[in-house]
Formats: structure tokens, sequence, C-alpha cells
């Protein structure tokens, strides 16, 4: 039945125009999602939220390497980052061998933190991968 169930959910999902996408991002997240959100990205948070309603989210040895310093071995090709910064949301999409940010590529987040907010950060703690 769950195989199914998400299935179905994720079949709607993949069908639906950006209104509902926002739609339904609302009734799963308590917030309004940025403006910015691609409706890739809106489907992709969506269906993991389904999945996680389902089965339970992340396990608890995930959840602690996630809030642990270990985070960035986890930034596999295809992670997503999303970061609000003075009123702006800004996405980075993780590849093979750096970072995609505004359709540039950068070696490091160290280099798109500092694009983003003119000052030298580190790019794992600017985006909340690691504390």
């Amino acid at each position: 039945m769950r195989k199914q169930q998400i299935e179905t959910s994720l079949a709607a999902v993949m069908m639906m125009d950006r209104e509902s996408l926002i739609n339904h991002w609302q009734a799963l997240f308590p917030v309004t999602p940025p403006k910015q959100l691609t409706s890739d990205f809106m489907r992709q948070a969506i269906g993991w939220r389904v999945q996680a309603q389902i089965h339970g989210g992340l396990d608890v040895r995930t959840r602690r390497v996630l809030l642990s310093g270990l985070a960035e071995e986890l930034l596999s090709a295809g992670t997503q980052l999303i970061r609000k910064w003075q009123g702006r949301t800004h996405q980075v999409k993780v590849l093979a061998k750096g970072f995609e940010y505004q359709s540039k590529i950068y070696r490091s987040l160290s280099a798109i933190a500092r694009v983003i907010t003119g000052t030298s950060w580190n790019g794992l703690v600017f985006f909340g991968v690691k504390k």
C-alpha cells in the first residue's frame, strides 16, 4: 500500500502546474515557498516530504550526521542548497566537481558566499551545512 501511495502522490505532483505546487507546498510546509524556487525544486521537496510522511523521515543516525560537523561528506552531486540572505533566496547546486550558482560554476561554497555577502565566509557555515 505504501509504495502505491507514494507512486500515486508523486505522479500527481509531477503533473501540477506552479500554482498547484505552491498550494501543495503550503499544505505540507508551514511557510510560503520563496518566489525564486523553481517548479522542479518544489516537486523534489514535495516528493521528499510525501515519502518522509509515509516512511517517517530521516533516521536518527542521518539526523545526527547532519547536525554534526560531518555534514559536508553528504554533499553529493545533485544536492540543492538554499540560503535566504537579506530578503533574497539563493540556490546552489552541488556538482561532481564544484558548485553551480546563477548559471556559473564555482570551486567552493565559500566563493559563492563571498559573492552573495561581499565578505569572507566559511561556505559550509553560510549554507547551514556545518555549524
